[in-house]
């Protein structure tokens, strides 16, 4: 597959932005620099067949654009990875140059672009929560069945009181400004392969599933997926496209993610810390120690 290589400006489009802020601490009051978590709008374009559309922009921290747009295209339904040709930054010339670096264009191998139906307008709307509603359940059936033999895959619970600790370790804009969300995969022995942050949950999960699927990688059913936050339908829908098979939170997944994840055959642990967590559903593959 092919990647657009253009080098990237490295002031506001970073992952960090620098601000000047007043702390006040008690009666004390101090002028500081700060670093903030950077915030920018992607859109992401489809071309194929001399036709050229958008169908999303989602607000999400610079970094890992090509991935982010592939593991959006993927876990939507819209595009696997046999169907993207090349990825890479807008060269419109219409464009401020800023502006082409928040601009990301996937080539299709096919001769005409996807019909996406009722679809696209919500992908318009879309934030930095995530593309919420977009694919309904049926749809998600169609797309991701579930195989009659998985292979065999389980954790320890002392493996996943160790997670938590290990992805916040990885977190390295986190520990600048305090404000990015992170996914990140593991081995089922703990260890880490690869972590994304974003300030999207949802955005965090899209850069590893296109880390993979760029990367020949996918699927990812012999790896555990934690989030930092809490778990919805959107962040499930995503984890079963890929095909993970154990997903786990430091916070509460919603209903609708554990009816999801039920019924995917997908081991889902919430409120992951402090060596503690619940088991939603598919209790199996966690090994707990005891008899």
């Amino acid at each position: 597959m092919e990647r657009d290589g253009a080098a990237r400006p490295t002031a506001r489009l970073g992952p960090v932005t620098r601000a000047r802020v007043r702390r006040v601490s008690g009666s004390s009051v101090r002028d500081r620099r700060d670093d903030l978590a950077t915030e920018e709008p992607l859109e992401i374009r489809l071309l194929a067949g001399g036709e050229s559309r958008t169908v999303a922009i989602t607000m999400r921290t610079p970094g890992a654009d090509f991935e982010l747009a592939a593991g959006f295209l993927h876990g939507e339904g819209i595009a696997g990875p046999g169907d993207i040709a090349a990825i890479g930054y807008c060269t419109d010339e219409d464009l401020d140059p800023e502006a082409r670096y928040n601009t990301v264009t996937v080539r299709l191998t096919t001769p005409h672009l996807p019909d996406l139906g009722a679809r696209a307008r919500n992908f318009l709307t879309s934030s930095a929560c995530g593309v919420c509603g977009t694919a309904s359940l049926d749809a998600l059936r169609d797309r991701c069945t579930v195989p009659a033999v998985r292979p065999p895959v389980g954790v320890s619970a002392t493996t996943l009181y160790g997670l938590p600790d290990r992805l916040r370790e990885a977190q390295g804009v986190f520990g600048r400004t305090g404000g990015l969300h992170a996914a990140g995969l593991f081995t089922p022995g703990g260890t880490p392969v690869a972590v994304r942050e974003d300030v999207g949950r949802h955005n965090a999960v899209d850069k590893l599933v296109g880390w993979a699927l760029l990367g020949d990688r996918a699927p990812l059913d012999r790896h555990v997926l934690l989030v930092s936050g809490r778990v919805s339908y959107e962040i499930m829908q995503k984890a079963a496209s890929a095909g993970i098979q154990i997903v786990c939170a430091v916070s509460a997944p919603s209903s609708l993610a554990v009816d999801l994840a039920r019924e995917f055959g997908i081991t889902l642990v919430g409120f992951l810390r402090e060596e503690r967590f619940n088991i939603y559903a598919c209790p199996e593959r966690v090994d707990v120690g005891q008899p």
